[in-house]
């Protein structure tokens, strides 16, 4: 539902090729996926366009939000979830890891008050350890430890009940060699690559092709860019086949 980085492309007052392109690819919201299997519907992060992400696809009830890691682009939305409340007993089953659910009690105490502001979004925050694997209703999510930079954060693998498998990582700089493991044999694989040049926290789009190959998976797509990837159909044509950089509103079938 999103493939940009923390400030979206276009980016506020850049005039490059890319913030300026007319092509919709090149229109980038924060990052954020909806994961539909046969009997679960989980969004992966909830950032600050997630209003707006939502308005495109129907609305239906939410089995489970999986949260990768506290920062704004990736959780600013959450007061947004308001309307799904009206499902599952009247909340939203949050999984995320202690660190980022003691940062979201903090920032946003009014979930969290004995009583309650009226209309406030009832969440429940579970947490979640890295490969202690849990499931939203017969989906299995297994958590995967990464890292953005210095500040340890989550990836996920999910299984479906079909058989049917997929990885989503965001944010990553480095892992260790267990999260390879895990990850072996996914049909489909979400990783981010942010730009061409070396960043401390993330991985540029040539680290990100060989996270790829490294797994293996026989569909590929990356994101969490910023304007400095390039122009969507430029750089998606130096890519290997089953590989591509993702879009807003992509919608992949297995």
């Amino acid at each position: 539902m999103g493939t940009g980085t923390s400030i979206g492309v276009p980016q506020i007052g850049c005039e490059c090729r890319v913030c300026t392109s007319k092509n919709p690819k090149d229109k980038r919201l924060r990052c954020s996926s909806l994961v539909e299997t046969r009997d679960a519907r989980i969004l992966i992060d909830c950032g600050p366009d997630f209003r707006q992400q939502m308005l495109t696809v129907p609305f239906d009830r939410l089995d489970g939000v999986l949260i990768t890691h506290e920062h704004y682009d990736h959780t600013g939305g959450i007061d947004d979830l308001r309307p799904f409340c009206v499902f599952n007993d009247h909340s939203v089953n949050i999984f995320l890891d202690s660190y980022t659910a003691q940062h979201l009690r903090d920032r946003l105490p009014y979930f969290f008050r004995t009583k309650l502001y009226p209309g406030v979004a009832h969440i429940a925050l579970h947490e979640i350890q890295p490969y202690d694997s849990f499931y939203i209703k017969e989906t299995r999510v297994t958590p995967l430890p990464v890292m953005h930079g210095q500040l340890p954060i989550l990836g996920y693998r999910i299984d479906c009940p079909s058989g049917k498998s997929l990885g989503y990582i965001t944010d990553m700089s480095s892992c260790e060699p267990r999260v390879h493991e895990v990850l072996e044999k996914v049909d489909i694989l979400v990783v981010n690559a942010l730009r061409f040049n070396p960043h401390p926290a993330h991985q540029t789009l040539e680290e990100a092709v060989a996270f790829a190959q490294r797994i293996g998976a026989p569909t590929t797509r990356f994101i969490h860019f910023s304007h400095d990837i390039g122009l969507h159909d430029e750089t998606n044509a130096q890519l290997s086949q089953g590989m591509s950089l993702a879009f807003d509103g992509e919608i992949i079938e297995k």
